[in-house]
């Protein structure tokens, strides 16, 4: 199981400089980093374009992804036209999870509807694909060789989904029981699931590293690719974390 990390922590703490994380986690062996999409929740997430962009000018071979963009927070075309900018940028390295949203503070701030988030996901997601896959009238040249991976982000409701209609599911180990996510893992694989990425597993000044030892090697065993660990502040150092597993 490979092992990467977030650049972004979700406490009122101030945030981690990105370009000087990326550098360190890399420089740790992280193999991805990883930002998601979070506005107006009382703690600041440097937006995810932007700081993937910096991690891409200051690392080289490490995976870069979102995890997740909020797809009903944009407008398919611009969705479209920053993702393959941010390609640009990252090359082969980008991978892009997408979600509906689960928080409607997010929803509300940019005057969206949360509780059309389904439904607004469903259809921008699809003009989404055709418009990286060059399917659509708008132009978004030049064009690219390929689009992105694009994996769906779900609590475990959705995973069926992921496997039939995604490049793979990123699980959230956030707030979720290794037992509940695991369960999740197994309908994964049933449903014929590709990659499985168990996200943001917590460290911070109160975990425990035998207990999160034990976490990463019951995600291991269980046959996850990559487990993310969200590092808080105060909590342990990376590089003892990459040595756990």
């Amino acid at each position: 199981m490979r092992l990467g990390a977030t650049l972004a922590h979700l406490t009122a703490a101030e945030p981690y400089p990105v370009g000087g994380w990326a550098r360190r986690l890399a420089g740790e062996g992280f193999e991805s980093l990883w930002i998601p999409q979070i506005l107006g929740r009382g703690f600041f997430v440097p937006d995810a374009f932007v700081a993937l962009a910096t991690a891409a000018a200051v690392t080289d071979g490490v995976e870069l992804g979102t995890a997740t963009l909020q797809v009903p927070l944009h407008h398919p075309v611009a969705l479209a036209h920053r993702i393959r900018s941010l390609q640009a940028e990252c090359g082969d390295r980008l991978v892009v999870g997408l979600s509906p949203g689960s928080t409607d503070t997010d929803h509300g701030i940019l005057d969206r509807d949360f509780t059309a988030r389904f439904r607004t996901f469903d259809a921008n997601v699809a003009r989404l694909r055709a418009l990286l896959d060059e399917q659509d009238p708008v132009d978004l040249s030049p064009p690219v060789p390929a689009r992105p991976p694009l994996l769906l982000g779900s609590w475990g409701a959705k995973v069926e989904r992921a496997a039939r209609e995604f490049d793979g599911w990123l699980a959230s180990g956030y707030r979720r029981t290794p037992d509940e996510i695991v369960d999740a893992l197994v309908r994964f694989r049933e449903s014929g699931g590709g990659r499985a990425v168990v996200c943001a597993v917590p460290a911070g000044p109160d975990t425990d590293p035998r207990r999160l030892r034990a976490d990463l090697q019951r995600y291991a065993g269980a046959g996850f690719d990559d487990a993310v660990i969200l590092f808080e502040p105060g909590g342990p150092d990376p590089g003892a974390v990459r040595a756990l597993l």
